[in-house]
């Protein structure tokens, strides 16, 4: 929480990116045109329309979006757990587009160039920026909020902070370079997953099914993706070898690392928690975060130690924003466990990779897009995205910037 305090106070002294009404319109456009947007009026409460955002800065640029999306993380912004929020903000971190206008001192980009962004804002000339680790900037690292579940949005600093696209990459595929795809290879590749492990996954929402993806193009003789709904057989069907657990279908006095040994006697080399912990799972740590009494809850990083072999790794990469109560940190003494905290994606470090995998067809992140909705029905998606609803694991989201559907990608759908 002191964290995210800090996070805010440095936020106000930055400029706040994600509200252009803020201050009496300090951020929007001088000619007055509204726009329709997803905006944050309070816990559970989002609504449309606000100032198009203006250039304030020489190293600003305004983009016409022409695709965004939801994410799980969006919902923790949704339900106010972020403190950094304010009402009036525009919620969303992942979107493509085209240039429309630029401030004098950028250089690399112009009107017209098509873009992807990242969805963390970094300086480019402190030491983590060099080094390509923007979410560690030392300037900027509490400017999350990047506002595209809009029709426009100003990126400061944006010769940094967006990458030039192909026109032979298409809407649909380019748009996942913002934050699905560096995230989850981040996450598979920071844990270090080699050739010949076996890998645990829990979480299969888009990070956690592209990373069981990764951990099998990186040589993973075994991957076991773990949730507890229909995406375990949505993730079968869509990558091959893929073995999952749901963990409703559990009997009553059997655990997930009960599951994982008898699957894996001696436990798994690398577990990966793509989950997060804003949902409790059990009645005790239900209650404890309803209360107040803790912030996150620990069951699923306990879950993934005690499916891991001794000496092996376990990463995080879902989002955990403050305490948990009853870690079993015994274990990872006792079973020399390394956790890895794998931090907010550095996604500039992969980008130019990942953007050949897509160009060339090695990668195709089509395969987790299960829905097309229109931006007006962007509040519905935030729903359904909280409820993990059946059928829905990635979005695109259109808006009046959109071009021609790729074949192949779901058709538009009314919520």
């Amino acid at each position: 929480m002191a964290q995210n305090l800090a996070g805010k106070l440095a936020e106000k002294a930055l400029g706040h990116v994600s509200n252009p009404a803020r201050e009496g319109g300090k951020y929007a456009d001088e000619s007055g045109e509204r726009m329709k947007a997803l905006v944050w009026m309070g816990n559970n409460d989002v609504r449309s329309k606000t100032p198009k955002p203006g250039i304030i800065d020489d190293h600003d640029v305004i983009v016409q979006v022409a695709g965004s999306t939801v994410c799980g993380s969006d919902v923790h912004l949704m339900h106010g757990v972020i403190v950094q929020t304010e009402k009036g903000d525009i919620l969303g971190h992942e979107f493509i587009g085209r240039v429309e206008s630029v401030g004098p001192a950028v250089a690399k980009l112009s009107p017209g160039d098509r873009v992807v962004n990242s969805f963390c804002i970094s300086w480019g000339e402190c030491r983590y920026s060099k080094a390509k680790l923007p979410t560690a900037c030392e300037r900027t690292n509490a400017s999350r909020l990047n506002a595209p579940n809009a029709e426009f949005v100003r990126v400061p600093l944006a010769d940094n902070n967006l990458l030039k696209l192909p026109d032979s990459v298409p809407d649909e595929k380019g748009l996942y370079l913002s934050d699905v795809l560096p995230t989850s290879y981040h996450a598979v590749t920071y844990t270090g997953v080699k050739e010949g492990d076996i890998v645990a996954i829990w979480g299969l929402g888009p990070i956690g099914f592209m990373a069981c993806y990764w951990a099998k193009k990186r040589g993973a003789k075994r991957v076991i993706g773990i949730d507890n709904n229909w995406r375990t057989d949505y993730a079968k069907a869509k990558i091959p070898g893929v073995e999952t657990i749901n963990y409703e279908h559990l009997k009553s006095d059997q655990t997930v690392p009960n599951k994982v040994h008898e699957l894996v006697p001696g436990g798994v080399d690398v577990s990966i928690d793509a989950t997060g912990g804003e949902y409790g799972k059990s009645f005790s740590h239900k209650v404890e975060l309803a209360t107040g009494m803790e912030q996150d809850t620990s069951e699923m990083i306990n879950e993934a130690i005690y499916s891991t072999r001794k000496f092996g790794k376990v990463g995080v990469i879902g989002d955990y924003v403050g305490f948990t109560n009853h870690f079993n940190i015994g274990a990872v003494m006792e079973l020399g466990i390394t956790l890895v905290g794998c931090g907010q994606a550095p996604v500039q470090k992969y980008w130019e990779e990942l953007l050949k995998m897509v160009k060339n067809g090695e990668v195709d992140p089509t395969i987790m897009l299960t829905h097309r909705i229109g931006l007006d029905d962007i509040d519905k998606a935030y729903k359904l995205q909280e409820q993990r609803a059946k059928g829905l694991v990635k979005c695109f989201v259109e808006t009046r910037f959109s071009g021609k559907r790729l074949e192949g990608t779901p058709e538009l759908t009314r919520l």
